[in-house]
């Protein structure tokens, strides 16, 4: 990306979020995040890059409280409006349908579907009043592509998000507004450090690279896919996942 832009990472308090934003704030960009609470790294952020950084506590997938965070982000911002969103926030969690709680089904549709389209919403009318148009990434996940024994909701959320890349890049595009999917598989994050060691060579022996995906290999596409060069790619899902959905 040519000069500073103002980008809204959600889920940043940890993991790839943070990875990310760790990533923008090195470019020279501008950076708001939200998370229920506030981690020792986005204290970090705080103190180390001054009014580049912007947190506000919300939860992603309470209407009001995404409202309340993207008004106050672009009143942060001021004259550098609202350029990016990278929609990462999510959550996971495993078990039979069967046996499943539907409570727990729906708070994954909430936060990773529902919040996804709720943040989308709030950033829209800031992107559609810009000359130089924006940018929407969604951070799906290659469960979304393929289903996973005992991740029904998962799956469904991270494959509800594709279809909202697609239909809402046909909304934006006549405004140079680009919506893309970045789906990873295995990371090697928090997430995958609950696999054993039998899960994770299995995972690994099945992937052509024979490694699993780093946040950085993540980051790489996701900072193309914000920037410039990126201006006529739009309404795609895309795979980092070494090659294993071959």
């Amino acid at each position: 990306m040519s000069g500073r832009k103002h980008i809204i990472v959600t889920g940043g308090s940890r993991g790839l979020g943070a990875a990310m934003i760790d990533g923008l704030l090195a470019d020279g960009h501008r950076v708001s995040t939200c998370s229920r609470s506030k981690s020792e790294t986005i204290e970090h952020f705080s103190a180390a890059h001054g009014d580049a950084f912007f947190w506000q506590s919300a939860q992603v997938g309470e209407a009001d409280q995404v409202d309340a965070f993207v008004k106050a982000a672009g009143e942060w911002a001021d004259d550098d409006g609202i350029y990016g969103l990278v929609n990462n926030a999510g959550i996971a969690r495993t078990g039979i349908l069967a046996s499943f709680p539907n409570i727990e089904s729906e708070r994954i549709i909430q936060i990773n579907l529902i919040g996804a389209i709720q943040m989308a919403r709030a950033v829209s009318p800031y992107m559609l009043k810009r000359d130089d148009g924006g940018r929407i990434v969604n951070i799906s996940s290659i469960i979304g592509h393929r289903g996973y024994n005992g991740m029904s909701a998962y799956s469904a959320s991270k494959a509800g998000m594709d279809g909202l890349t697609r239909a809402l890049a046909r909304e934006m595009g006549p405004r140079q507004v680009t919506v893309n999917s970045v789906s990873p598989g295995y990371v090697e994050t928090e997430m995958s450090s609950t696999l054993t060691p039998a899960q994770m060579k299995q995972i690994v022996n099945r992937t052509p690279l024979g490694r699993l995906a780093s946040e950085q290999d993540v980051f790489e596409l996701v900072r193309f896919l914000l920037s410039e060069r990126a201006a006529c790619i739009t309404g795609q899902c895309i795979l980092v996942d070494g090659g294993i959905s071959c």
